[in-house]
């Protein structure tokens, strides 16, 4: 299975997301952080992520006779990058939109869903806008956006930080006007 195929899956993409910024989880705890997926379910999920190399064993012990294996992301996994993106047919991006967005809404709701969940508090943000741009334009936002985020993408686990989930969503919402 390539990348797009491994990542077209809802609760695949959700391992992902668990094991970003280097942490190392074992099954039992990637079920724990996804409540509202059955534990059989996440097994089966990690499987196809380990042998497709996205997912590397970062250690093993014996618990109760059983072997327990953490799992973290590999640093050389594949990416869905410009050049798989542009090989996917129209049928696979509407494939890998409806899997972000079905991981925006399982997430969002196992967020609402904790204990003292306070959106407010937390800097919770959901807006859409619609913006009027030039090809040149778009290359420029998407460029500053890029710069902003690399300033704070390499950060990992660490005591006050707590992982947000960041899903900018960009697409023409329409044909430009007649004559604009």
């Amino acid at each position: 299975m390539n990348a797009v195929e491994l990542l077209l899956h809802p609760v695949r993409l959700r391992i992902v997301h668990a094991l970003a910024g280097g942490r190392e989880l074992t099954t039992a705890q990637l079920g724990a952080l996804l409540p509202d997926v059955s534990r059989v379910t996440v097994y089966r999920q990690v499987a196809p992520l380990v042998e497709g190399g996205f997912l590397e064993v970062a250690g093993e012990e014996r618990v109760r006779g059983a072997t327990q294996r953490r799992y973290r992301l590999r640093r050389d996994r594949p990416v869905i990058d410009a050049g798989a993106a542009a090989a996917m047919s129209v049928e696979d991006h509407r494939r890998g939109f409806a899997a972000a967005v079905a991981v925006l809404l399982a997430e969002f709701n196992a967020y609402l869903d904790r204990e003292g969940a306070d959106p407010v508090a937390d800097g919770v943000s959901y807006r859409q806008a619609t913006l009027w741009l030039s090809p040149e334009e778009l290359g420029a936002l998407t460029r500053r956006v890029v710069e902003a985020l690399g300033d704070v993408a390499g950060h990992g686990p660490a005591p006050g930080r707590a992982p947000y989930l960041l899903s900018p969503i960009l697409f023409p919402a329409g044909p430009p006007e007649a004559g604009e």
